[in-house]
């Protein structure tokens, strides 16, 4: 996996794909912005860490408003991402708390309509839907 993210990375150096990239980059740093940011942020591969920091520069140097922009957005859907756990990590405490009370009893486990698993992620392994 660390070849395939130091070779795509690498591609920045080809200075036909720079001009291209460049010439697109109104359209392409927000696709990829987060990508960078959390290579950047969390990537174990020092020289991925490295290659990425390039390129986040490469498109810093070209249009730092667009930067800019891009580095808000980022921060703002991050922080509505946090709260989006926060708010499925609550959710599922209380239907386990619940269940934890009610297997005590030997009692069915009802769930009230205050929980929505509509705002919760398929992505969640905990997530299933409930039938």
């Amino acid at each position: 996996m660390v070849q395939v993210a130091e070779r795509s990375l690498f591609l920045w150096n080809n200075d036909h794909v720079r001009s291209l990239i460049t010439q697109n980059q109104k359209v392409i740093l927000p696709i990829i912005f987060p990508a960078l940011e959390r290579n950047l942020r969390g990537h174990w591969n020092q020289a991925v860490q490295g290659l990425t920091l390039n390129v986040r520069k490469l498109f810093l140097d070209a249009d730092q408003q667009l930067f800019e922009e891009c580095s808000v957005k980022f921060q703002e859907n991050e922080k509505k991402e946090r709260e989006v756990q926060a708010k499925r990590e609550f959710a599922w405490k209380r239907i386990e708390d619940i269940a934890a009370s009610k297997a005590i009893s030997n009692e069915a486990v009802l769930v009230s309509n205050k929980v929505s698993f509509h705002s919760m992620s398929i992505s969640s392994p905990r997530a299933a839907p409930v039938t």
